[in-house]
């Protein structure tokens, strides 16, 4: 027991050091087995293309804010400036984060500064995770198999006079 101490602890050398736990704060799993549950973070405005493109110069606050929704940063010291700021983070995927800055001119959009903006099937292709498939196994019969399988019934011809009690009634108005 006492020649194994050695080995077991000169193991512990191997692993990573707990307090900083690097392998941890990248996403990678603990000691090779553990991946810890990373929930998805997704906070600001999705601004696509095709969004920014309807965005046109003149335009006043109520019909950017109706096309780009309410902005996620406005300053009272920059009231000329609107920041629409998306981020997400997913397990798996490399984090991404935009940015779009509409800046006006009293209450008139003067200009719109938007970098990398992908189009909308872009981002739903980026967000979107793939399907696991499962393969299907095929079943094959035999001849002798599918003879033994039961008959399906016959089908019943259908009747051509409609059935039940025939009732004629008085007319409503005497």
């Amino acid at each position: 027991m006492l020649a194994a101490l050695p080995l077991v602890l000169g193991g512990c050398a191997y692993l990573p050091s707990l307090p900083s736990l690097p392998s941890l704060q990248s996403g990678e799993s603990f000691l090779g087995v553990i991946t810890p549950y990373r929930m998805d973070i997704v906070q600001g405005n999705v601004v696509t293309q095709e969004q920014a493109a309807r965005v046109q110069p003149g335009m006043n606050r109520n019909q950017v804010r109706d096309l780009l929704g309410s902005p996620m940063l406005t300053d009272p010291f920059h009231a000329d400036r609107w920041d629409y700021i998306f981020t997400i983070r997913r397990q798996g995927t490399p984090p991404q984060r935009r940015q779009v800055v509409a800046f006006f001119k009293g209450d008139v959009l003067e200009r719109l500064d938007a970098q990398d903006l992908p189009t909308e099937r872009d981002f739903v292709a980026t967000i979107s995770r793939p399907l696991e498939v499962k393969r299907r196994h095929e079943i094959t019969l035999t001849d002798a198999q599918i003879a033994a399988l039961p008959k399906p019934p016959a089908p019943q011809p259908e009747p051509g006079v409609p059935m039940g009690a025939v009732r004629t009634y008085p007319p409503l108005e005497p």
